[in-house]
């Protein structure tokens, strides 16, 4: 089981590395300074806090290390049992059959793996952003990261396969018994609006390599 105190140990051992201090790492990922500060990890209530995926994300982007060597940090010893391997392939192949079975569960062959925390989902998934539909939210090259047994609440940021075999990562507008609403990321391209009937599965992205 992945633990609060795992994350924050790889955030303190990446700033070793890079010999600086955590103060110093937040700084270089364009974070605030006291993002990583040992008063930002518990709530004012008492309870432990979890950093966000968009600021480990940024302090892998800024020191060069991998989601791997990440995962390594948090406890060499337990690397096996903290992390997962997670199937990844193109985006523009998720559209393919072959990929994925009726439920949106990865499937088939084809895939690459990558390293992840583990979340829980044997079933998560990583998909390579190509091109620029996605822009800024996601650029081409990002890697993101689809949790199938996730919760999905409006406002969160999906990847939604239809029926005739279209993949789009959009943001959960309304979903009704009847259709879903999607805004879209990038906003030169339009909102869509998908009966039920249409959609073969959706799942919520969990994470952005970015």
């Amino acid at each position: 089981m992945l633990r609060h105190a795992d994350i924050w140990r790889a955030i303190d051992r990446l700033a070793t590395k890079h010999s600086m201090s955590a103060s110093g790492l937040a700084r270089r990922s364009g974070l605030d300074p006291t993002t990583f500060n040992k008063s930002k990890r518990i709530t004012k209530e008492g309870k432990q806090r979890w950093p966000s995926t968009e600021s480990v994300s940024k302090v892998l982007a800024a020191t060069g290390d991998s989601l791997a060597e990440f995962v390594a940090l948090m406890g060499e010893e337990n690397a096996s049992i903290l992390a997962q391997r997670v199937p990844v392939i193109g985006y523009a192949q998720a559209g393919d059959k072959g990929y994925f079975d009726d439920a949106g569960y990865p499937t088939g062959s084809g895939w690459d793996e990558v390293l992840f925390p583990q979340i829980g989902d044997q079933h998560a998934f990583a998909l390579e952003i190509s091109g620029s539909s996605m822009e800024p939210i996601y650029r081409d090259g990002d890697t993101i990261v689809v949790s199938p047994a996730a919760g999905i609440r409006r406002g969160d940021r999906v990847v939604v396969k239809t029926k005739e075999g279209e993949i789009m990562a959009k943001e959960l507008s309304r979903q009704s018994a009847r259709k879903i609403e999607l805004a879209s990321l990038n906003k030169d391209h339009p909102d869509r609006s998908l009966g039920v009937e249409e959609i073969d599965w959706m799942a919520r992205i969990v994470w952005a390599s970015q």
